[in-house]
């Protein structure tokens, strides 16, 4: 891609204007990949929403309903961004509008492919994918499944949309909620133990600067030690944990609350969450 040209020459719909939307939006404009005029956002009632969105990123907004039925026929992309509640009722609604040649892309948790088409109506191209909110600065991590509908040039487009926003991961769909559990949700808990680190470290007598500005650096430089190096984390974590020294009893006391499990059983509770919203959500296509 060169000068200011755009990657993709595709018209995407978001149907749902939350945060996982914005984060998608703001890295394909902010890198490029798509123009912000080929971008529509449309939720189901918040205006000023809508108009912050516009006024951010210079993106199309539908608020009334004939707009947002022009923006849905009219996409390529239909990416499913709307709250998991939201989603029975936005799917059938969508199902008669589709035509043969659109892709519905989806980024709702536990939300399947069978059950987005059996809410369609149709066997329409599908694509299931779970991004994380780092895609906003382009450092997201997305798994992707893809129906037998999706053709190879559509694969393509939406592989294109999500590696420019972070990496991809093509998975089997059966292992989605797993993936749901590591990357979808994981910042998450990144950020948990960072608020947690900089609490320490007020309390320890630094300032609250002090304290965030450290911490923030510390897991940036972990992440990309463990990411260039292509060390295994346990390796790199041996190396920097000398017998009898301080970062032995600081590791000792984490093990000794159940660290390592603890954060395990956290990602399979999401895992395992995201399969009872997806039950949910099939309960509501019958």
């Amino acid at each position: 891609m060169s000068g200011t040209q755009s990657l993709i020459n595709r018209k995407i719909t978001f149907f749902g204007a939350g945060a996982m939307a914005e984060a998608i939006a703001k890295g394909l404009i902010a890198r490029k990949v798509i123009s912000p005029e080929k971008i529509t956002m449309f939720n189901r009632s918040n205006q000023d929403r809508l108009v912050e969105l516009h006024r951010k990123y210079n993106v199309t907004t539908a608020a009334d309903a004939s707009s947002k039925e022009a923006a849905l026929t009219q996409a390529d992309l239909i990416i499913l961004s709307m709250k998991p509640k939201d989603a029975a009722e936005s799917l059938r609604y969508l199902g008669p509008l589709l035509s043969k040649r659109q892709v519905v892309v989806s980024v709702i948790a536990g939300l399947t492919i069978e059950t987005i088409q059996s809410l369609l109506g149709r066997p329409a191209a599908v694509v299931r994918t779970m991004p994380n909110t780092s895609s906003s600065i382009g450092l997201g991590a997305t798994g992707i499944a893809f129906s037998p509908e999706v053709t190879d040039e559509d694969r393509q487009i939406v592989n294109t949309v999500f590696e420019a926003i972070g990496t991809i991961t093509l998975i089997e769909e059966e292992h989605f909620e797993t993936l749901t559990g590591i990357s979808g949700s994981g910042p998450a808990y990144i950020y948990y133990m960072m608020e947690a680190m900089v609490e320490a470290g007020v309390r320890g007598g630094l300032t609250a600067e002090q304290a965030h500005d450290l911490t923030v650096q510390t897991v940036l430089g972990a992440a990309r030690m463990v990411q260039q190096t292509g060390e295994a984390p346990a390796t790199l974590r041996r190396n920097v944990t000398s017998p009898n020294g301080s970062t032995q009893a600081a590791i000792e006391v984490l093990a000794k609350g159940h660290f390592s499990e603890t954060v395990i059983a956290a990602v399979h509770r999401c895992a395992e969450r995201s399969r009872e919203m997806g039950e949910e959500l099939k309960e509501a296509a019958r």
